[in-house]
């Protein structure tokens, strides 16, 4: 046979009731009944203890004996036929006033006793359990409403009372032997001591009591129905990608229950463990689903580890000095101390030289730790062998659990790996002699990124997210979402990548959404619904909502985003950009964007800082990192002068060309901003900082192809009256180069650690002679290119391959 346990959702509701109904009658039609233990109804404990608290105080609580009784009331008249209703009611009714009258003690003592406190609260499960069975009478006529507190016995500990398991287990057995034709509706959580006054079990009691009731009769397995699918990898409300696990061990299920998974209870599992009695957790609301099965050999996963587990809010104590150093039983006095006072404690760790030890326990038992500690270590505080303990808040437990980690190596560096990169600051450590279990105390705020990070880390079946925050929606930022939009698919089947755009600001406007910005209406969402923008704004929200594996994207063209990059990097958050200006600006700061990236183990790319989307940047950075010297660099890195040259011919003049460039979206608004050389320079002195050498702008020589007419002119129309005026002297040009068979370039070259950049004419020998379009084209001359140097060549401009270029950067973050 089996015991089936249904919780607060499972009784709470007529759906969730007419399913529990189901599932019984699915056991009992394939031959044998099934003992039910029921909880009280979703959020009716909360309400008897508020009650209890209220009274206490002095307080009215008959507001809240009222919707007790209302909602008990409600189940009756919805689910049970007019003339069964009174009898139930009435029998309600005098459990309802039994609460009352207790209330009124309290409210009179002004106190309540924890046996006062136990006495009201199980009352919840007194009447869930009393009106399921006779809904249940109406199909089965054999149910029975049986009190739990006749059956389990407890020691006289209200509030967390001891079982007497011997006792219980003879009581139980007799019971359902004598009632073998009825079919059993037992209430959770409650029990009763020696003298018969109700005890409760504590949290979980009422998986503990179906446990209890399972090992005594031996049964089959013992089937927890809750409202989840099962016990998860990790807490789904921190966790979206979290998913349910099909088959845990008692050990692992132990170890996430004790770091805070709330579907089942270590105590629950401790008689099924002794008679290695199956445990499993399934739906109520879908009872199709196969849930997860609890048992002695935890079926067989590949996965590294079965779960990540947490508990929200902790306290520290640390203690510390040279009286700890080689004095045996220090550490088993200090918790001796803690255990006869009731303390918990969550997690030890000690230094090896002992002397230090640092544990974990619950926020509201810290000042009494404290205060214990004091009184009990006394003469050690005054002769100074030791500190002050000292108390540490707002922080959390994680722990990764399972058994297969104890034959996998790099365990601990794959979990520390991910939270450094993420920034997450690890207070202390504890890792078990089995090594089913690593726990970590971080800072609570960091939990939710923490947790996130390590299940990325950990289940790399699943889709690994990136989080991006994008400055910019010019061309360059419009074409990047829609190629986010279209690749989608393809990121995640073969790239197991899913990038999530949770923020957008432009100059007029911008937008948060945790779960992610639609890419296919960003722009009306940013239209409609954004916030003016403020760029120091957008860069707090996006620190403080402090996500894992996080990306800002720079697509201006402003020196203003540059200066919150190092604090970008500091908030370790890695950043991809097209944005020039921050590394051809002063040598100094290139430096401090690269060592503060580094320093926090973040990304920094800009692989469009250079020839849009083609990948010279990284070839530069590869060359370096493998040991290869650099002996030269040449390159056409001006896409929009690559393209005027390349279309300066025949009878077309000059001043056509450009416009024609600048029509085509190829040049700046103001085109001189691209034929002055300046965008070039800064192309040539990233290359050139990259390549090992601390350039200044100002030691780049630029040749000026426009005459000074040109470059004077007060405005961009202006600026093409002047260029018009020039046609001769670019015509001339254009004469010679035809004549003795050679092209137009503007080349830069670093070499010996200088960079110039000049107007040139090349034959056909030369590797810049053949280009086309905005190609641009760079050639290595390196130690190991040296007689053949590595060409690279292809579009240099445009906002497709920009984008595209950022787009690659983005999905490169965290792989290096």
């Amino acid at each position: 046979m089996k015991v089936l346990k249904f919780g607060g959702t499972s009784v709470g509701s007529s759906e969730g009731i007419l399913n529990l109904l189901s599932i019984i009658r699915k056991e009992v039609q394939s031959g044998e009944k099934p003992v039910v233990v029921l909880s009280a109804m979703s959020g009716i404990t909360n309400l008897l203890l508020k009650m209890t608290q209220d009274a206490a105080a002095g307080a009215e609580f008959e507001t809240s004996i009222a919707k007790l009784k209302e909602r008990h009331s409600a189940i009756v008249t919805e689910m049970l036929p007019t003339q069964l209703q009174e009898p139930v009611q009435a029998q309600l009714q005098e459990y309802f006033n039994e609460v009352s009258q207790l209330l009124s003690a309290i409210r009179s003592l002004k106190e309540c006793t924890p046996r006062a406190h136990d006495l009201v609260i199980s009352y919840g499960e007194k009447c869930s359990t009393l009106l399921i069975s006779k809904i249940a009478a109406q199909f089965f006529p054999e149910a029975l409403f049986v009190e739990s507190s006749e059956l389990i016995k407890t020691d006289s500990n209200f509030g967390n009372a001891r079982v007497d398991t011997e006792l219980t287990d003879r009581l139980v057995s007799t019971f359902y032997h004598s009632h073998k034709d009825k079919l059993l509706f037992i209430t959770g959580f409650v029990a009763s001591d020696m003298q018969r006054q109700i005890t409760t079990l504590g949290r979980g009691g009422s998986d503990y009591t179906a446990a209890l009731v399972g090992a005594a009769l031996n049964c089959q397995e013992i089937q927890i129905w809750t409202g989840v699918n099962g016990m998860m990898t990790a807490d789904p409300k921190w966790v979206k990608k979290a998913f349910t696990l099909s088959d845990l061990s008692y050990n692992e299920a132990m170890e996430m229950s004790f770091f805070g998974a709330k579907v089942i209870y270590p105590p629950t599992m401790i008689p099924a463990f002794l008679k290695k009695i199956p445990i499993i957790i399934k739906n109520t609301l879908k009872p199709d689903l196969a849930g997860t099965v609890i048992s002695h050999s935890g079926g067989t996963s590949n996965l590294p580890i079965k779960g990540i587990s947490s508990i929200n809010k902790i306290s520290v104590i640390n203690l510390q000095g040279s009286g700890m150093v080689g004095r045996a039983g220090f550490s088993g006095k200090l918790f001796s101390l803690l255990a006869h006072e009731q303390i918990s404690v969550i997690m030890i760790t000690q230094s090896s030289s002992e002397h230090s030890i640092t544990f974990a326990i619950k926020p509201e038992d810290a000042e009494r730790a404290k205060k214990l500690i004091e009184r009990e270590f006394e003469l050690e505080l005054k002769a100074e062998k030791l500190e002050q303990p000292v108390i540490e808040e707002g922080l959390s437990v994680l722990a990764i659990v399972g058994e297969n980690m104890k034959q996998t190596p790099g365990i601990s560096g794959k979990l520390f790996s991910a939270l450094g990169r993420n920034g997450v600051n690890v207070r202390a450590i504890a890792q078990g002699s089995s090594e089913h279990n690593i726990s970590v105390i971080i800072s609570q705020q960091d939990l939710a990124k923490a947790l996130n990070a390590v299940h990325d880390a950990f289940f790399t079946d699943l889709k690994k997210t990136l989080n991006v925050f994008c400055l910019g929606t010019g061309n360059i930022g419009k074409t990047l979402f829609r190629q986010l939009l279209d690749h989608r698919e393809f990121l995640q089947k073969h790239n197991g990548i899913q990038v999530k755009v949770i923020g957008v600001s432009n100059s007029r406007k911008m937008l948060f959404d945790l779960d992610g910005i639609s890419l296919e209406n960003w722009q009306q969402e940013l239209d409609e619904q954004g916030k003016p923008a403020d760029l120091g704004l957008f860069i707090s929200e996006m620190k403080s909502l402090n996500l894992p594996n996080c990306v800002f994207v720079d697509n201006t063209a402003s020196p203003k985003p540059i200066t919150y990059y190092e604090e970008i990097f500091s908030s370790n958050v890695s950043v991809v950009t097209s944005n020039k200006i921050g590394n051809s600006s002063s040598y100094s700061q290139y430096r401090l964007f690269k060592d503060t990236a580094h320093t926090h183990g973040v990304d920094f790319f800009y692989e469009t800082n250079v020839g849009a989307g083609l990948p010279i940047v990284r070839t530069l950075q590869d060359l370096m990192m493998s040991g290869d010297r650099v002996l030269k660099i040449e390159a056409v890195l001006s896409g929009t002068i690559s393209f005027i040259f390349n279309h300066f011919k025949g009878d077309v003049t000059f001043h056509d060309v450009v416009k024609m460039a600048q029509e085509k979206g190829y040049t700046e608004p103001d085109p001189r901003d691209d034929l002055n050389g300046t965008d070039f320079m800064r192309k040539m002195l990233i290359l050139a900082r990259d390549a090992g050498y601390p350039l200044e702008a100002g030691d780049v020589q630029i040749e000026n192809i426009l005459p000074e007419s040109c470059m004077h002119a007060q405005s961009v129309p202006e600026f093409y009256e002047e260029l018009q005026k020039a046609d001769d002297y670019f015509n001339k040009l254009k004469r010679e180069a035809e004549e003795s068979g050679r092209a137009l370039r503007f080349i830069g070259k670093l070499e010996d650690g200088k960079v110039e950049i000049t107007l040139q004419m090349v034959d056909e020998s030369h590797p810049f002679f053949v280009l086309s379009g905005s190609d641009n084209i760079i050639s290595f001359t390196t130690e190991r290119y040296k007689d053949r140097p590595l060409v690279v060549k292809g579009p240099g401009a445009g906002a497709e391959v920009t984008a595209a270029g950022v787009f690659a950067d983005i999905v490169n973050v965290g792989t290096h």
